[in-house]
């Protein structure tokens, strides 16, 4: 779609049209539900794709993440429980022209058996809710609030549903906190996944990571994992790091 035909989309009270500055490709989000933020991009450019890859995006929200990643591979298939962020992801892939490519589906990955063949897929990718229901304040909107906490998930909740969806040998990558490493781990290995690949996210160089990326495989053996070079998202002044403009592709 042409940058004029974007403009005469029409949209609903509370949304809005963003550039997502890849092939020419923009998505509506609706500014009463939870929108994406940094750490979907960082995880949609984490894993390594392969063209033949069949990837599921679990808890999709707006269907970001298939927009920035679905060159990459045969196809995606994304999940969302929320009505109104899955009919809006649906909406996105029809105004980016990818219905071919990726679909969408309304329903509850806890529930995946409802919605996809057992170990039918080669990737999962999952940015799921941070915080367990007892930490911090909820917000007013249960779509932010579920999306921040494990108010409809739980951490094993998205662990089983990517286990469930993945071949033997798939991969698992999942955007999180650091200081739920331990559990993550332990949650991956009871489901016969296992960590082998860890990135942690810096807010300024010299601050504590706020975010990590992770990476599992489904039977491989305990061990092994590799800790890659951390990305520092932002610079004393506040710019951008050149790792984070090349993400977004303004470097």
């Amino acid at each position: 779609m042409r940058a004029e035909e974007w403009e005469q989309v029409p949209l609903s009270e509370y949304e809005r049209l963003d550039d997502l500055m890849y092939r020419g490709r923009r998505l509506i989000q609706n500014t009463e539900e939870f929108c994406f933020s940094l750490d979907a991009v960082l995880l949609a450019h984490f894993p390594n794709y392969h063209q033949r890859d069949h990837v599921l995006d679990l808890g999709t929200g707006a269907g970001v993440m298939p927009l920035l990643m679905v060159d990459k591979v045969a196809s995606v298939e994304a999940i969302e429980l929320n009505p109104v962020l899955a009919e809006l992801a649906g909406r996105n892939v029809r105004l980016n022209g990818l219905t071919e490519r990726i679909r969408v589906v309304e329903g509850d990955y806890r529930q995946a058996s409802e919605f996809f063949q057992p170990e039918s897929f080669d990737l999962v990718l999952a940015n799921p809710p941070y915080r367990p229901v007892s930490q911090g304040k909820h917000s007013k909107s249960f779509g932010v609030a579920s999306a921040r906490h494990e108010l409809t998930a739980t951490l094993k909740d998205v662990v089983r549903a990517a286990r469930f969806a993945l071949r033997f040998g798939g991969h698992f990558c999942m955007v999180h906190l650091p200081e739920r490493l331990g559990e993550i781990i332990c949650a991956l290995h009871e489901c016969q996944m296992e960590a082998k690949r860890l990135q942690f996210v810096h807010p300024k160089p010299g601050q504590a990571p706020n975010l990590m990326l992770l990476e599992a495989v489904v039977g491989a053996r305990p061990g092994g994992m590799k800790v890659m070079p951390s990305l520092v998202v932002h610079e004393e002044d506040n710019s951008y790091t050149e790792d984070i403009k090349e993400i977004y592709g303004l470097a």
